[in-house]
């Protein structure tokens, strides 16, 4: 694992247009209420199984509720064999609930969030 990056951090690299694999851990059903736009959805409990689908990525950020499992979680990514040892591999460090920028949800086909900003998806 490569640390940590702020939700701010992420918000301005996705701004920036930069190429960063963002892998939502939660189960399915949380990530559906609401995720990060253009992330992917693998269940911690999935991830040893499906680690390789990251191979070939250069940025990795792993998200889950609140910044703990993550760690975890980019500590077996960056462990894989199949991943290119000079790709950088970090935690979103608050968590998805730290997450302020853009928000989208399966039910709303990926559109931006539009609940009031004192309701959470998380």
């Amino acid at each position: 694992m490569d640390g940590e990056i702020s939700a701010d951090e992420l918000e301005a690299l996705l701004d920036d247009g930069e190429d960063v694999r963002i892998v939502d851990i939660r189960p399915r059903a949380a990530f559906e209420r609401g995720h990060i736009p253009n992330s992917e959805n693998i269940p911690f409990s999935d991830l040893p199984q499906s680690v390789d689908q990251l191979e070939g990525a250069d940025r990795v950020v792993t998200v889950c509720p609140h910044g703990q499992a993550s760690q975890q979680a980019a500590r077996l990514v960056k462990s894989y064999e199949g991943l290119d040892e000079d790709a950088r591999v970090e935690s979103l460090a608050s968590g998805i609930t730290g997450w302020d920028g853009e928000v989208a949800a399966n039910e709303r086909d990926e559109g931006p969030d539009t609940e009031s900003a004192t309701e959470s998806p998380f």
